[in-house]
């Protein structure tokens, strides 16, 4: 892939550098570092989460892998026809993307899964890097506020001008959409602040303008 990747003793974020160090003895089989984005390095379909969880893609190193978002994202994936074989919770499950590349607004797990705003700038560089390398993106989905107006300032856009909302469509320059979700968090489910049907609907919206 032609964008860059935080390196795996990155120290853009001193709080967060200093929490992997902790894990690395606390959990010493985790991937305990910045995770890499995953998929198609031709994506016409761009998804931003938030940040590594503690005990999915922190453990596994791929994001959305090993926990119940992730169990949720995949399972839309290929519903909608983004994936090539079977997703099954670990990063040497075989399963490959098909048209979608994965990656988070922040590359490494915080403390209570929530980064403060300067880590989410220090991080910045790499979305913005990523979202201009990847020409072929038709389609850019944020899970969750934070990804969203994270991704908008990586764009350098203003947020008055496109606010989240739950599938919600902005259009952006070269015919390309972001399209907003509420995460696919455990939390969010089951609360039913988030469906699978509500999720499943913005994947529709998705697969459809990618193919038109």
């Amino acid at each position: 892939m032609s964008f860059q990747e935080p390196h795996r003793d990155c120290d853009r974020c001193p709080r967060l550098r200093n929490f992997l160090l902790e894990k690395r003895k606390e959990l010493p089989s985790y991937h305990n570092a910045p995770v890499p984005s995953f998929g198609d390095p031709k994506a016409k379909l761009l998804i931003v989460g938030l940040a590594p969880g503690m005990h999915g893609a922190n453990q596994t190193g791929r994001p959305f892998t090993g926990d119940w978002a992730g169990d949720l994202l995949y399972a839309a994936l290929e519903e909608y026809g983004f994936t090539n074989g079977t997703y099954g919770g670990t990063a040497d499950d075989g399963l490959t993307l098909d048209g979608a590349l994965i990656t988070n607004a922040v590359r490494c797990v915080p403390p209570q899964n929530k980064p403060v705003g300067a880590e989410c700038a220090a991080c910045r560089p790499f979305l913005t890097d990523q979202i201009e390398s990847l020409n072929t993106v038709k389609a850019i989905l944020c899970l969750g506020k934070i990804s969203h107006d994270n991704t908008v300032r990586a764009m350098g856009l203003k947020l008055s001008a496109y606010p989240f909302g739950h599938h919600k469509i902005h259009e952006l320059q070269d015919s390309k959409r972001l399209y907003s979700s509420y995460h696919c968090s455990r939390y969010n489910t089951n609360t039913k602040r988030l469906t699978e049907e509500m999720f499943y609907k913005v994947f529709a919206d998705v697969r459809k303008y990618i193919d038109s």
